[in-house]
């Protein structure tokens, strides 16, 4: 979006998901906690999002390990799953929240293949253990949504918040 931020502040929230909790709401919840969680100037712009992936109302977050990893990706092959981001902008008490949901197929995976991404570590810390923008690109044949809300941002969806909220997106350098 040719936007760079003054400061990459990460919020201390609990990301646990709360006893019953759907995954939209989850998901938007945590985006809008974020926010609420970094300090800022009255002025300031406040960014934030949270992605997890859904596989019905089951939420797939990050993976604690290579075995949960591995547990999330045969769950999802040969498998339509939604994948959910939600994005949090705030300057001073104002707080807008916009999510983005996308469907998308995993087809199943081999045990090469499996070991192979697992060895590759890039399961770490993503939602569902993988993100499309690597090396598990080659096992999402289909999807139906925003590629960029399943990488994790969803482009469209901020610059209409960033605007809403008074940021010029689009101004001229």
């Amino acid at each position: 979006m040719g936007i760079t931020p003054d400061a990459i502040l990460p919020p201390d929230i609990d990301e646990d998901p709360k006893k019953g909790e759907l995954p939209r709401p989850y998901c938007a919840r945590l985006a809008r906690e974020k926010a609420l969680a970094v300090s800022a100037e009255a002025d300031d712009i406040i960014l934030c999002a949270d992605t997890t992936v859904a596989l019905g109302r089951r939420i797939l977050g990050k993976p604690a390990d290579a075995g949960e990893a591995a547990a999330f990706l045969t769950l999802l092959g040969g498998r339509r799953h939604h994948v959910i981001t939600a994005v949090a902008v705030r300057r001073g008490a104002r707080l807008l929240v916009r999510e983005s949901v996308s469907d998308v197929k995993m087809k199943r995976l081999s045990d090469l293949e499996l070991n192979a991404y697992l060895d590759s570590g890039e399961w770490q810390g993503k939602a569902g253990g993988y993100g499309i923008q690597g090396l598990a690109g080659a096992f999402i044949p289909w999807i139906s949504g925003s590629f960029t809300g399943i990488m994790g941002l969803p482009v469209a969806e901020t610059t209409t918040l960033l605007g809403a909220i008074g940021y010029p997106v689009w101004r001229r350098t």
